[in-house]
């Protein structure tokens, strides 16, 4: 089915029984209490998930058609195969992968990967230090061909095989200083027989002391070689950083571990990346202060490591809908000096379109996952995730582990209003505007919300240079509503002259932010247009005022704007009119909810 990813994962689980043993609960057997049911645990995107499932497993012919062991008895693997599907929603959605996805979700780890005909300089700390920290570490060699799978070189190592990487050592060699790299083929045998394999004439020269200590002469599978010929023979090396709470030794480093929930949304908080600098800014925004810098005497520079990971919330399920994985990275921006002081303020528009990132993802890839270990000097910092084109929706969560402890905060603006009191005087208002109004009003001398419907949609039939389908009643009663200051229903010639102002206030603004002149905005324009009518709102009100004012093709007509400030002030105001204490809370009995709802 097109899971080798998932086996290798599962082959390299069984290296490290404390993870297999979260992973596979332990007392599950075939005994007395038997019932037909297992459980396993897998992390899901900041949690462990307890699945069960019964016994019953795809077969033809008699024998296990999918993951299975070569002991009859044995069934483990293909049950854990099993749960897996059903975390995902069936065996077909777990066709194609990469193996870090089953070790992230074997052990809440975070992974990164290296090729090693390019790697870092640095490849052999940064695998110390893993090491040290209780990660989880693979190695492989690439093949060119189906052919060469499995295959053995002349010096036994097995192309296309994944390695487990166990060592990392420096040791002193005839007065030189020499890496060792030492690795584990899960095969338990067939072992490397170049320089430093197990019986190797290298092992001679080096101190007793430390040759006692590392050399093992058994053939287990386990072998060391030098660092220069493991980047010459090997393609790639796999590392799954793991959580604080994977592992409950106290032997071990442990990374710090933040994780945050985002979502794109279409139309209002998915961006697209940098190379659609009109939207890229409404992209879901994460703050990090990174004040410690590494215990890395061998660095000249004072420098803050850590990882950031970017990883797509059930892709695979939604596969059988015609989804599939979106292409997604991240950029890092150092906060601006007038920036530093405040909290919950965005980056927006402008600064993006003058400054340049600090760091950034390696490339935008259509993986579950995107991750780069960064290395930045002590400060304050932005991390923009996003997807490579705009308006693709999907939920994703960030995760940055870090080597010492850092501040992180999800970025989003406190909601709020600048709301002007404007006061007209009757003696102030024109004959001209009078005479219309009171031609308007007839002999009541009020607009209703019929009247009021009629007068806007036959003056905004006269213009071609704004866009709309005509105003609702439902917007003339939410405007009727708001500027009504006696509670008649209809409003008077003062009332209809502080509308008539506010419309035109309204007006300008629809057309400053209207770019194109195309006489609609978009999505992403509407938002600067709430903000420029001085409404400060966050993400989620973004997102719902989005999917209710924007059509189809995610455009906002002059009308839905209109009605979009009308009832956004009304509800402002309400609550003014309900909050005691200034202290951002109200507190109404059920009249002035059923009231409240009315208006």
């Amino acid at each position: 089915i097109g899971d080798c990813w998932l086996l290798a994962a599962i082959a390299s689980l069984t290296l490290n029984n404390e993870v297999f043993c979260r992973v596979v609960p332990s007392e599950q057997d075939f005994g007395s209490d038997y019932a037909g049911i297992f459980h396993f645990q897998f992390w899901q995107y900041g949690e462990w998930v307890d699945v069960v499932i019964d016994d019953r497993l795809p077969t033809k012919d008699g024998e296990l058609m999918f993951v299975h062991s070569a002991a009859g008895n044995e069934f483990w693997s293909a049950l854990l195969e099993k749960a897996y599907s059903k975390l995902n929603g069936s065996y077909e959605a777990l066709s194609g992968g990469s193996t870090t996805e089953g070790f992230e979700d074997f052990t809440g780890g975070i992974s990164e990967w290296y090729e090693l005909d390019k790697a870092p300089s640095n490849l052999f700390k940064i695998i110390q230090k893993a090491l040290k920290a209780g990660s989880l570490l693979g190695c492989s060699i690439n093949i060119t061909s189906s052919a060469e799978t499995e295959a053995i070189t002349s010096q036994k190592l097995v192309k296309g095989h994944a390695y487990s990487l166990t060592g990392a050592e420096k040791v002193d060699y005839q007065g030189d200083e020499e890496k060792l790299i030492r690795i584990r083929n899960p095969w338990g045998q067939v072992e490397w027989t170049g320089s430093w394999c197990d019986k190797a004439p290298e092992w001679d020269c080096v101190p007793d002391e430390e040759r006692e200590r590392l050399c093992n002469q058994s053939d287990d599978g386990e072998f060391w070689m030098s660092f220069s010929e493991f980047l010459s023979n090997f393609s790639r090396v796999e590392i799954c950083n793991l959580t604080p709470d994977t592992l409950a030794s106290d032997e071990v480093h442990k990374w710090s571990m933040s994780v945050f929930d985002g979502s794109w949304r279409n139309g209002s908080t998915a961006g697209g990346c940098r190379n659609y600098p009109k939207t890229f800014w409404t992209n879901p925004q994460f703050k990090i202060q990174l004040d410690e810098v590494d215990e890395d005497p061998d660095d000249d520079d004072d420098q803050c490591s850590f990882l950031v990971g970017v990883i797509q919330k059930n892709r695979r399920r939604q596969r059988k809908m015609g989804e599939d994985m979106h292409t997604i990275g991240f950029a890092v921006y150092e906060v601006p000096d007038e920036y530093k002081s405040q909290t919950n303020v965005q980056l927006r528009r402008d600064f993006f379109m003058t400054h340049a990132s600090s760091a950034k993802s390696e490339t935008f890839i259509n993986l579950r996952e995107v991750m780069s270990r960064l290395a930045l000097q002590p400060g304050q910092y932005f991390i923009v995730p996003s997807t490579f084109q705009p308006n693709k929706n999907g939920n994703f969560a960030i995760r940055v582990f870090t080597e010492k402890q850092a501040d992180i905060q999800v970025i989003d603006v406190d909601v709020d209003a600048k709301l002007e009191d404007e006061e007209v005087d009757e003696e102030d208002i024109s004959n001209r505007f009078e005479n219309l109004f009171d031609y308007l009003a007839g002999e009541d001398a009020e607009i209703s919300a019929f009247e009021l419907q009629k007068t806007l949609n036959k003056i905004m039939s006269t213009r071609d240079d704004i866009q709309t389908d005509g105003f609702s009643l439902e917007t003339c009663r939410n405007i009727i509503s708001l500027m009504d200051k006696d509670g008649s229903g209809k409003i008077g010639l003062v009332e209809f002259k502080l509308f008539w102002n506010k419309m035109q206030k309204m007006l300008k603004i629809f057309k400053k932010m209207d770019a194109d002149q195309s006489g609609t905005m978009s999505s992403h324009e509407m938002r600067m247009a709430l903000e420029e009518a001085g409404f400060t709102l966050n993400n989620i009100l973004t997102q719902i005022l989005v999917a209710r004012y924007a059509d189809t093709n995610l455009l906002i007509d002059f009308d839905s704007f209109v009605g979009c400030l009308i009832r956004l002030e009304t509800m402002f105001r309400l609550f003014k009119q309900f909050e005691q204490d200034g202290d951002g809370l109200v507190e109404m009995d059920l009249f002035q909810w059923l009231f409240l709802c009315q208006r």
